[in-house]
């Protein structure tokens, strides 16, 4: 724990940002959970604070308003905290949405028994979610995201207002997840009408006293880009030649538009770079480090930038420059709230001193140790050239060991 802590002091300092994290303390349940954790442990992959996000309640309700979009939070709510979030980003959090995507569960219940039960699962398979359960007073239905389940589930509480129902929603990442939600708003307001959701680790909900106007608004679409670029591609030619960068730029390429449903709008084959339009951003952001691992593992270095536009991906990628140590290496730069982060790949040579490092902590020490009584002793002695005698045997023995 402390020397997790040193490390990322230590190289805070050299990439001048913030170490949240190096690797992930993800715990893996499946294969697919165990690739992604692997690969951020054996690469060492950092992520970084460049602009510190400002989480408060208020900076998450304006947020929500925008993401849901303003038609489709009518007027007469109340916006209430259950759980308040943590002033800081999660890195399991975060890892935990790109592995397992922006689709979310969602929990209906009515506090009576009533037909319009059938209502709401037309229209939940109406606004492209899948119903995974149903009785007489309860739906569990999976949405193609939290926007979507949050905006479906107001469209419901209205319905049921309009025939004096009240009306319980929730949303979260699995069925039992949104069920829990839902009996902890219900301690919090009793049978009132709202709908439950997390943000950035907080808990929330949107409640209702009165009927709601017809909403009239449509779901807000957002383009989330990704900028993809090979770094110093002239110098991977010179020793790789075109031919090996065709084929990563290929494989980025079909795996973006294959496994991530993403639409490539600028490539041509055998350039460097390519600009995309992901479904979501948790796609775009799997896009990026799946990409930068796979670029890695053929030679070449990667700078991935994700925006809401093609010239605000680029502008992040442009950023990814200014993160190095000794010299360039792979970075994906994104948002979370009002803040830039980053993940971060370190050098095959940065690689090495960390695991040094953090693997071999007695000989650290037994090193240190060594160096400064040479050096102590020499001063003392008249003999200054101890330390530099001592500082070359301790890297042999570091070498050889």
């Amino acid at each position: 724990m402390v020397m997790d802590y040193l490390m990322r002091g230590l190289f805070g300092f050299f990439v001048k940002a913030k170490v949240l994290s190096i690797g992930t303390k993800y715990y893996p349940t499946n294969d697919k959970e165990r690739e992604y954790v692997d690969m951020m442990n054996y690469t060492n992959t950092m992520l970084l604070e460049i602009d510190r996000a400002h989480i408060t309640t208020q900076n998450i309700f304006q947020n929500l308003v925008k993401e849901v979009g303003t038609e489709n939070i009518p007027e007469g709510r109340k916006f209430i905290e259950i759980k308040s979030a943590e002033d800081r980003v999660d890195e399991y959090a975060l890892l935990s949405n790109i592995i397992m995507g922006s689709d979310r569960y969602l929990y209906v219940e009515v506090f009576k028994r009533d037909p319009i039960i059938k209502e709401f699962v037309k229209n939940i398979r109406k606004e492209k979610g899948t119903i995974i359960e149903e009785s007489k007073t309860e739906i569990v239905a999976r949405l193609l995201s939290k926007n979507d389940a949050i905006r479906v589930g107001i469209e419901l509480i209205g319905q049921g207002m309009d025939k004096d129902i009240h009306v319980r929603v929730a949303a979260g990442m699995t069925g039992a997840a949104a069920i829990e939600r839902a009996i902890n708003l219900n301690k919090q307001i009793g049978e009132t009408a709202g709908v439950g959701f997390t943000k950035l680790g907080g808990e929330y909900a949107i409640v209702f006293s009165s009927k709601i106007e017809k909403l009239h608004g449509t779901p807000a679409v957002y383009d989330n880009y990704l900028f993809i670029d090979i770094i110093d591609s002239t110098k991977f030619i010179d020793e790789n030649g075109r031919d090996k960068l065709v084929e990563v730029m290929t494989d980025i390429k079909n795996f973006i538009e294959k496994e991530c449903k993403g639409r490539i709008e600028g490539y041509r084959e055998g350039g460097d770079d390519l600009v995309a339009n992901m479904p979501t951003k948790d796609a775009a952001l799997r896009a990026g480090i799946d990409s930068a691992w796979h670029a890695l593992n053929n030679g070449a270095r990667l700078r991935a930038g994700i925006g809401k536009s093609r010239r605000e991906s680029g502008e992040r990628a442009q950023i990814a420059d200014e993160i190095k140590v000794w010299n360039n290496s792979p970075a994906v730069v994104f948002d979370v709230a009002d803040g830039t982060y980053a993940y971060y790949i370190p050098s095959e040579f940065t690689k090495a001193i960390m695991d040094f490092l953090m693997h071999g902590k007695s000989k650290v020490f037994f090193i240190f140790i060594f160096v400064f009584i040479a050096t102590f002793v020499g001063w003392s002695a008249g003999f200054w050239e101890f330390g530099i005698v001592a500082i070359l045997l301790a890297l042999l023995y570091a070498v050889a060991t």
